[in-house]
C-alpha cells in the first residue's frame, strides 16, 4: 500500500484558515494510511495463527451455546429482560418504581426531541425562516425552573416512600445473623421461632467439581448451575424476616432479587434489611460484592416454607444441635473422629483442598503439609479456629469441638498423612478462646 499524496498545482492557494484545515486534514490520512499499512502487513506476518485463534474462539462460543438450559423458579430465567417475579410487597413496589421513573424519562425525551427536531425541520432556513432575535423570556424562565421541580418531586414521593419502607426492621417475626466469609455463608438464626440454629451454607461441592471440570457436560441440564448449596436458609412464609449483614473477612453483599434486597455484609460492622416472602418456594441469590477468586462461588439460596413445615424444620435441626452438642470430655477412638471427620471435610473444606488433599492454586496442599503432620496438634488448631493467611482460609469457630477435632484427625490420617495422631475434643476446647 502505498503513501498517500498531494497532486496541486504549485501556484494553488488556499485562503489561510482553510488552508490549514485542508492540510491538516491530509496529514491525518496520510498517518491513518500508514497505520492501516502497518497493521496489514502484521496481519500478513501472523497469517493463519490470528485465523485459527478465532476460529477457536467461534468454535468455543458455539459449544457454549449448545448446553440446554430452563429457567429457574425464583432464579434467573432464559433471555430475560425484566427485573425478576417478585414475592415481596417491597420488590413489587421496587418494580412499579422502576417503571414509572422509565415512563417519565421516556415521556422527557420524547417531548425534548420531539420539539427540537421539529423546531428544526420546520423553521429550517431553506424555507426562508430567520432565527428569533431576543435576549430572554420571562415566561421560559419560569417554565423550565417550575416544570423539572414538578417533575424532581412527584418522582422523589414514591421513592422516599419505597426507601423508607425498606428500611425498616422493626417488629420483625424472625431475625436471622447472616455472615459472610470466603467463599460461604454463616446463619444464625438470633429472634424468634428457631433461636439458636446455626449453621454454614456453602455451594454444593457436586457443583464446585463441575465448575472445575469446565462446567455442565454437552446436553447435561443443570438448571440451578452454581446457585445450589449444602444448607439453605429457611424461613415461614408470610413472616418478616429481619437480615443482620456482618462479615469475617472483606466485604460481601447478600442480595436475593426477588425479595428486593441488598445489604452489605462489612466486617466489624452490622447492617441489616428485612423481607417478608408472600410465596412459598425456592428463591436464590448470590454475593453482589467481589470478595476474591471464589466470588462466582458464593450462592444464596432461600427457602420459604410453611409455618407448619418450618416448625418441623427447627426442631429437626434442634435434634441435630442436640447430637453435636457431644461431651467435650469423651475420648474418641482413631476410627469413630475418621468417618466423623470426613463428612466434616466434604461439607466444609473440599471445595479449596480437593478431595485429593492437594488444594489448587493458592490453596495449600493439606496432603504432605508440616503442619498437619506436626505431633504439636496446637498449630493446625489455632488455625482452624482463627483463620490464615489474611482470611484465605477462614475461621471455623462456628463448628463444635468435636467436629473440629474431627477434621483434624481425618486430614492427619488421609491420603499419606498416615501419622496414627488422634486429636480429641477437650484440646479443641483448651484452645478456643
Amino acid at each position: 500500500m502505498t503513501a498517500f499524496t498531494t497532486n496541486l498545482p504549485s501556484n494553488y492557494q488556499l485562503p489561510g484558515m482553510q488552508a490549514w484545515l485542508f492540510f491538516g486534514l491530509v496529514e491525518a490520512i496520510k498517518v491513518i494510511t500508514m497505520n492501516v499499512s502497518n497493521t496489514m502487513s502484521k496481519m500478513t506476518r501472523l497469517g493463519m495463527k490470528h485465523v485459527s485463534a478465532m476460529t477457536g474462539l467461534v468454535a468455543s462460543w458455539v459449544s457454549t451455546a449448545a448446553y440446554a438450559v430452563n429457567d429457574l423458579p425464583g432464579g434467573p430465567a432464559v433471555r430475560q429482560l425484566n427485573l425478576p417475579p417478585a414475592v415481596t410487597k417491597i420488590a413489587a413496589d421496587q418494580h412499579w418504581l422502576h417503571w414509572f421513573m422509565m415512563a417519565i424519562c421516556l415521556a422527557i425525551f420524547v417531548a425534548v426531541f420531539g420539539v427540537m427536531f421539529y423546531s428544526i425541520w420546520k423553521h429550517r432556513k431553506s424555507k426562508g425562516h430567520k432565527p428569533a432575535n431576543f435576549h430572554e423570556s420571562t415566561a421560559v424562565e419560569i417554565a423550565w425552573t417550575v416544570v423539572p421541580f414538578v417533575i424532581v418531586i412527584a418522582m422523589a414521593l414514591p421513592a422516599t416512600k419505597v426507601l423508607v419502607a425498606q428500611k425498616d426492621t422493626t417488629s420483625a417475626d424472625l431475625t436471622i445473623k447472616t455472615t459472610g466469609m470466603q467463599w460461604k455463608w454463616g446463619y444464625d438464626y438470633i429472634k424468634g421461632e428457631g433461636e439458636g440454629i446455626g449453621f454454614v451454607s456453602t455451594l454444593d461441592t457436586a457443583h464446585r467439581l463441575m465448575s472445575d471440570n469446565g462446567g455442565p457436560k454437552k446436553g447435561e441440564v443443570v438448571d440451578n448451575y452454581l446457585l445450589k448449596v449444602d444448607n439453605p436458609m429457611v424461613v415461614p412464609v408470610d413472616k418478616k424476616v429481619r437480615i443482620i449483614t456482618t462479615a469475617n473477612d472483606v466485604i460481601h453483599a447478600f442480595a436475593v432479587p426477588a425479595f428486593g434486597i441488598k445489604q452489605d455484609a462489612i466486617p466489624g460492622f452490622v447492617r441489616d434489611t428485612w423481607f417478608r416472602a408472600e410465596k412459598v418456594g425456592d428463591y436464590y441469590g448470590q454475593c453482589q460484592e467481589l470478595c476474591g477468586k471464589e466470588h462466582a462461588y458464593m450462592p444464596i439460596h432461600v427457602k420459604v416454607v410453611s409455618a407448619a413445615d418450618y416448625t418441623a424444620w427447627v426442631a429437626v435441626k434442634a435434634k441435630e444441635a442436640a447430637a453435636k452438642a457431644d461431651d467435650p470430655s469423651k475420648v474418641w477412638t482413631l476410627a469413630d473422629l475418621k468417618v466423623r471427620g470426613e463428612k466434616v471435610y466434604a461439607a466444609n473444606c473440599v471445595a479449596c483442598h480437593q478431595a485429593t488433599g492437594k488444594g489448587a492454586g493458592p490453596i495449600k496442599a493439606l496432603d504432605g503439609s508440616a503442619i498437619v503432620v506436626d505431633a504439636d496438634h496446637a498449630k493446625q488448631i489455632m488455625i482452624l479456629l482463627n483463620g490464615a493467611a489474611a482470611g484465605a482460609m477462614p475461621s471455623w469457630k462456628t463448628l463444635s469441638d468435636t467436629d473440629l477435632a474431627a477434621v483434624a484427625t481425618y486430614t492427619k490420617n488421609n491420603w499419606s498423612n498416615q501419622t496414627g495422631q488422634i486429636v480429641q475434643p477437650s484440646e479443641v476446647l483448651a484452645l478456643r478462646k
